[in-house]
């Protein structure tokens, strides 16, 4: 549990997503699907093969779109020496998630990574240290299931 999270608030959502391989154009819908308004890159080392989706051309066409960008994967990014889950008793961690909570008391927030599974992605602690803290969690998957809000 993150110290000075008020869960007397009413129920924040939080979204996850993971870009693999898809089309940025295939990606934006989802995201517009989910009405996204804000997305937060949770990799460590925001880069890929993709060119749409390394970090400094995600900052120019996102918010072109309508969707803000910023990183956090210095405080929440994957790939630990330790191990992710020893990365969570860290301060850097909760400050990380302190900062996603209160973007996402702001915005429609989604987090993302790399990884199209959360099962197979750390994006899956960080859900669960969010609904720890009283924050429901939507995954959106690249078959559309729809997350109900």
């Amino acid at each position: 549990m993150i110290k000075d999270v008020d869960k007397s608030k009413p129920k924040l959502k939080v979204w996850t997503i993971g870009h693999g391989s898809l089309s940025k154009d295939f990606f934006l819908s989802l995201l517009k699907k989910h009405r996204i308004d804000l997305l937060v890159d949770v990799r460590r080392f925001p880069t890929s093969k993709l060119e749409h989706f390394r970090r400094e051309n995600l900052e120019k066409w996102l918010p072109k779109e309508g969707v803000e960008y910023i990183w956090l994967g210095e405080e929440l990014g994957g790939y630990r020496r330790e191990g992710y889950e020893k990365h969570m008793e860290t301060k850097v961690f909760k400050d990380g998630v302190r900062r996603l909570l209160d973007l996402a008391r702001q915005r429609r927030t989604c987090i993302m990574c790399l990884e199209t599974d959360p099962k197979h992605c750390h994006r899956r602690f960080i859900a669960a240290c969010l609904m720890e803290n009283g924050v429901k969690v939507f995954h959106i998957t690249r078959c559309l299931k729809a997350a109900r809000d």
